[in-house]
């Protein structure tokens, strides 16, 4: 596994980090909730992940605070991953056997792309 992605950032949830990118901006929770077309309380629950972010406002979000947009979607996509598993045992060996078919289909479409 890389760890490029780890670091303490990386170890809060998407809600959190759109918490911190909302306050180090100093924007109120009305207006990011405007830019984001969503309703203010439906924000506030995805602050306190109580609801969950879907992928146009992570887009959203990478325009609005100019950050990398991959950052954005490596926790977005690493808390659905882990929300899912998180009560496995095995957790490791399912993430170790996902990303091996994750890298045999890659393959197997860019065979069939040539």
């Amino acid at each position: 596994m890389s760890r490029h992605y780890l670091s303490m950032d990386s170890m809060y949830t998407i809600g959190h980090q759109i918490r911190t990118l909302r306050e180090k901006a100093e924007m109120p929770l009305r207006k990011l909730a405007s830019l984001l077309d969503i309703d203010q309380s439906t924000l506030s629950k995805i602050e306190r992940d109580e609801r969950k972010a879907n992928l146009k406002m992570i887009e959203d979000l990478s325009n609005i605070f100019k950050v990398d947009r991959n950052k954005l979607l490596v926790n977005y996509y690493s808390d659905i991953v882990s929300y899912q598993i998180e009560e496995e045992n095995n957790y490791a060996e399912i993430l170790k056997i996902a990303e091996a078919k994750i890298e045999y289909k890659r393959s197997v479409k860019s065979k069939e792309n040539e």
